[in-house]
């Protein structure tokens, strides 16, 4: 025998499972884990990519009004506060596809609801500010969507749409206004409905029965989660609730769009995946928008500046507006008013919306009865301080007026009515 023979093996050679032949195994071992790791990443990223892909493909880009606001652009309103921003919200009553259910589709539709939300520059409060259908204005010249030159005409507010689309409402809306408004969103009845079903329905409580057949809508008074029919049918109906009006049914239409602003701010939804995804899902499907917001990160980033905002200075008001001197059907702005609320929107200052004027306008400016905590009291003033003499709004003698107030709810004033 030699002396290789009788060497001893040594420490980490052979086939010992120490040693060497362990470090290679364990090496082996984490590389497998990090490519199964790497794997995961790549599917979870493709996954993220496929629902972002998804919802931002859902969103519909209104290039039509985008090309026709161009050639106008500079008749339209500038901008005065930067970081400040303004959405028309339209809610169209087209009878088609899906909505075939709610009438004859004649080809046409109008505008059956429309909103001009301000978010400020500060993102510390919103005032969304609705427009009467039967509002008498004057329309600027328009396009039709048959490219038909539309000229400068006096008509209801509804109109607008129905003749020129969404570019023709919001050159109306910048007209009376002198607002610029930097996004537009249009959603139908469909959209609507599934919005409220993504988070589960939304609560009111009625003061009194609703049984109106036309809204396919029967309710006994107390508290209800309405589903997205149901809250269809809430919104629209008029002859059958309150006194009629549609002063009436766009106060109704504010309450529930405050109580929708709370149920979508909860935790049960914004951090719930199961609830946020048909949400975002819902709300992308049944948009048209400018290009700006035609995507899910232009939303996102418009959500996102207003989340924070509490529910308290969220607020609902209608234009002021009165009947119409020529016909009791029709409105007309009230003035001084009216140009004094675009006036405040328009520097980005604040105001203060009451249930009642001037009734409630008359309480205590802590509005301890109003449902308008006292940060808000605070900030209000607080804003006020700022504007000083150099506002618009000061009065002659150089002494700010007092932030002006109107007719209206916040998001978190509750939805009996």
């Amino acid at each position: 025998m030699t002396d290789s023979a009788a060497t001893p093996l040594g420490p980490g050679t052979g086939s010992s499972p120490t040693g060497a032949g362990r470090v290679r195994r364990r090496r082996r071992r984490l590389r497998y884990a990090a490519c199964a790791l790497a794997f995961l990443v790549l599917v979870a990223g493709g996954a993220g990519w496929i629902v972002y892909e998804k919802l931002s493909g859902n969103i519909t880009e209104d290039t039509d009004a985008a090309a026709e606001l161009a050639k106008y652009d500079k008749e339209r309103p500038t901008v005065l506060v930067h970081g400040a921003q303004n959405i028309l919200l339209i809610g169209s009553d087209s009878r088609a596809g899906k909505n075939r259910k709610y009438g004859r589709n004649d080809g046409t539709q109008r505008s059956d609801t429309t909103i001009l939300l301000h978010v400020a520059a500060d993102r510390k409060s919103a005032v969304a500010v609705s427009f009467p259908r039967d509002l008498m204005v004057n329309m600027p010249r328009c396009t039709a969507p048959d490219g038909k030159r539309l000229e400068p005409t006096f008509a209801m507010f509804n109109y607008a749409f129905e003749a020129g689309g969404s570019a023709c409402t919001i050159r109306t809306v910048e007209k009376v206004t002198g607002i610029r408004v930097d996004h537009h969103m249009v959603v139908d009845f469909q959209g609507f409905k599934d919005m409220v079903n993504a988070v589960d329905g939304v609560t009111v409580c009625l003061d009194a029965p609703i049984n109106d057949a036309d809204a396919h809508l029967k309710l006994s008074a107390g508290e209800h989660t309405l589903n997205g029919e149901q809250a269809l049918g809430y919104v629209r109906a008029r002859k059958s609730l309150g006194n009629g009006s549609d002063t009436d049914r766009m106060d109704r239409q504010q309450r529930f769009l405050g109580a929708l602003v709370q149920k979508v701010q909860s935790n049960g939804v914004l951090l719930n995946p199961t609830k946020l995804y048909p949400l975002l899902d819902a709300a992308t499907s049944s948009l048209t928008t400018d290009p700006g917001l035609a995507s899910l990160r232009g939303l996102y980033d418009l959500v996102r500046g207003m989340r924070n905002i509490p529910a308290d200075r969220i607020q609902f008001l209608t234009v002021p507006r009165e009947a119409y001197v020529y016909n009791a059907n029709r409105d007309q702005l009230v003035q001084p008013a009216a140009d004094q609320l675009f006036r405040q929107l328009r520097a980005d200052r604040p105001v203060v919306v009451r249930k009642e004027v001037p009734a409630a306008a008359r309480e205590a400016e802590e509005g301890s009865s109003l449902g308008i905590s006292d940060e808000t009291v605070a900030y209000q003033r607080e804003m006020d301080e700022k504007s000083g003499a150099s506002s618009p709004a000061a009065s002659a003698s150089g002494t700010p007026e007092p932030t002006p107030t109107f007719r209206g709810n916040t998001a978190k004033q509750d939805t009996c009515g």
